[in-house]
């Protein structure tokens, strides 16, 4: 296991950060940690890192046991926070060659990391700009660029799309998957649930500084205690009609807008009821269309198990 943190309890006075948190990360893993503002993410991060003392439990990277003192497990990582943390007076080309040279003596490898670190970004006809002269995404990628040229192989990516605009938000992403395929194990925050089940193998839930589940995507969305939804466009229903499909064995609830002409009907989890919702639209010769069916999303299971939006504040 490339990341193992066991047992962690970090306190601030009376404020419980982390409460005994664990996470688990293999090679060539891409590991989402999400949860509300205030969670402990930022946190865990930091114990990760040997960037704060925690109080109990332990940390290990590569093996080996994290301590403040260990610059050679440091220098296998690379780190990318929210904040974009690049040197305005600086070219491009400038800033990602002084933050390899802070791993990579050689001046020689140096340059040749540079330059597939811009290559990997796609910032070549960008080098000689100054971070001012950059669009929002475009410092976002030199920040990704600064974090990962000395070839880190564990990455933390802490909000690397915040507030960037779609093409830049992609490149990212594909960066991303990129740097898995070759091997590297990332650990993401983010605060994005489509990203997080667009590209993270594994992730886990915290709240107040507890893991309240861990598994993939797919595990995750079948702890939701709901089934599917069915969202159906139709005018004009009868009462009986809808009556009908109340009295359904598989149907929890049902919702029918007339202005609208949208009809919401909720099944139990582990029911389909879209043949027999069907069957009974066919036996009342009533016309629909625009119909979908919508299963949990991990948005609607992070609100079931935290009952908070993703941004709320603590």
């Amino acid at each position: 296991m490339l990341v193992e943190m066991k047992d962690i309890v970090k306190r601030y006075g009376n404020l419980l950060a982390l409460d005994y948190f664990d996470l688990e990360a293999e090679k060539g893993e891409i590991y989402g940690l999400l949860g509300p503002n205030g969670s402990g993410k930022t946190t865990a991060i930091n114990c990760m890192l040997s960037l704060i003392k925690f109080d109990n439990g332990t940390v290990n990277l590569f093996g080996e046991k994290m301590s403040p003192k260990r610059d050679d497990l440091k220098e296998r990582i690379g780190l990318v926070m929210q904040d974009i943390g690049v040197y305005d007076e600086l070219t491009v080309e400038e800033n990602i060659t002084y933050f390899c040279g802070l791993y990579i003596s050689d001046r020689k490898k140096r340059k040749a990391y540079v330059e597939e670190a811009i290559d990997f970004v796609g910032m070549d006809s960008h080098r000689k700009f100054k971070p001012p002269r950059l669009s929002g995404g475009l410092k976002r990628r030199l920040n990704l660029a600064c974090g990962i040229a000395h070839k880190p192989d564990l990455i933390i990516l802490d909000e690397p799309t915040v507030a960037v605009d779609p093409q830049s938000r992609n490149h990212i992403l594909e960066n991303v998957r990129a740097l898995a395929q070759e091997g590297k194990t990332i650990i993401y925050t983010t605060h994005y649930m489509e990203e997080v089940e667009a590209i993270c193998d594994r992730l886990s839930i915290i709240d107040r500084g507890k893991v309240l589940v861990r598994g993939t995507t797919e595990e995750i969305k079948a702890m939701s205690s709901s089934g599917e939804i069915i969202h159906v466009k139709a005018f004009h229903l009868e009462d009986d009609l809808l009556d009908r499909i109340r009295d359904m064995k598989e149907v929890d609830a049902v919702n029918y807008e007339p202005a609208a002409g949208q009809l919401v009907v909720y099944f139990s989890k582990g029911e389909s009821g879209l043949m027999s919702l069907l069957r009974l639209f066919e036996e009342k010769n009533t016309d629909f269309f625009d119909l979908h069916v919508k299963t949990p999303s991990l948005n609607d299971v992070f609100l079931e198990i935290t009952g908070k939006e993703l941004r709320d504040n603590d």
